[in-house]
């Protein structure tokens, strides 16, 4: 372990935990209204970014209306995929669905390979690469004390990201809107009995888990570019939304900061013998929680009777 550089990198784990998060709260916006675990946020993720460079970059539009419309676009995208796809699914076992998610996220993936091609690209810098944040901690090194450096990007966009999650859930919470997605996702048949338009409030929740997939690509794009690897990143949240709980908009919080945090460690240890140990982390740290707690660690216990 180098101790020196530990509190570096567990800070920087942190800071990275906050878009894990965003990316996971768009798996629970989809799981918490359809019960269905959709597999092409990715991808949603990655179109978004691609959309916003090219308005901003191609189209020579400001950048901060390139986001708007960027987003708007993505809610569209999300919108035609649930009233194309997926609701003629309806009615079909639950694996069918889950598989259609899979068909479209390649389908997307091939999309945008399609549109915008493979290349590497720079993304617009939204935060100013210059004057990075210095704290100065209360250890020492060799009689020094320890200085941690963090980019701007990275503050901000973990401020972003956790303030876009916190927004989230008291919509969930307080909203009329938020309610019936809630009570969507426990009864399809009831709720419907009960005079909600479950496709309507399937629609948005794709609408709004393509909006939060854009916003997190946009963060993840500033600060490592953007490619068609982008999509893959989401992996690293499929982990911190099963840690913290499928139908938890809080456990997105706390299990994208554990899954930063646990690679912002491994990255400090230096573990020579294990190639890239710090993605391996992650379903380390998942693999020991689900043992112990099958459902997370603020997922809902289900006790079906017979």
């Amino acid at each position: 372990m180098n101790w020196q550089l530990l509190p570096q990198f567990a800070v920087t784990g942190l800071l990275a935990g906050g878009p894990i998060a965003l990316m996971a709260l768009g798996l629970v916006l989809i799981f918490k209204s359809s019960y269905i675990f959709n597999f092409a946020q990715g991808q949603l993720l990655l179109m978004g970014a691609l959309i916003t460079w090219w308005l901003s970059v191609e189209q020579g539009l400001p950048l901060a209306l390139s986001i708007v419309l960027a987003l708007l676009l993505s809610a569209l995208l999300g919108l035609a995929i649930e009233r194309l796809a997926l609701r003629p699914m309806t009615g079909q076992p639950l694996l069918s669905i889950i598989l259609m998610t899979l068909g479209l996220s390649q389908v997307l993936q091939g999309l945008a390979l399609l549109l915008f091609g493979g290349a590497q690209r720079n993304f617009p810098q939204i935060f100013s690469a210059a004057n990075p944040y210095r704290i100065t901690t209360p250890f020492t090194h060799n009689g020094r004390p320890i200085i941690i450096i963090l980019k701007q990007n990275l503050v901000w966009s973990f401020i972003i990201a956790i303030l876009g999650v916190i927004v989230i859930g008291a919509f969930f919470q307080f909203t009329r809107t938020g309610l019936a997605m809630r009570g969507t996702s426990e009864d399809h048949e009831l709720a419907q009995s009960l005079g909600l338009r479950i496709h309507r409030i399937f629609g948005l929740s794709w609408a709004m888990a393509a909006m939060v997939a854009t916003t997190g690509g946009v963060l993840l794009a500033t600060s490592s570019g953007l490619d068609l690897s982008l999509s893959v990143v989401v992996l690293a949240a499929f982990p911190a939304v099963l840690l913290g709980g499928l139908e938890s908009i809080p456990g997105t919080i706390v299990g994208g900061l554990i899954i930063g945090l646990s690679q912002g460690v491994v990255a400090a240890a230096k573990a020579q013998s294990v190639r890239n140990a710090a993605e391996i982390m992650p379903y380390l740290v998942l693999l020991i929680v689900l043992l112990i707690r099958p459902e997370g660690l603020f997922g809902q216990k289900r006790i079906e009777r017979i």
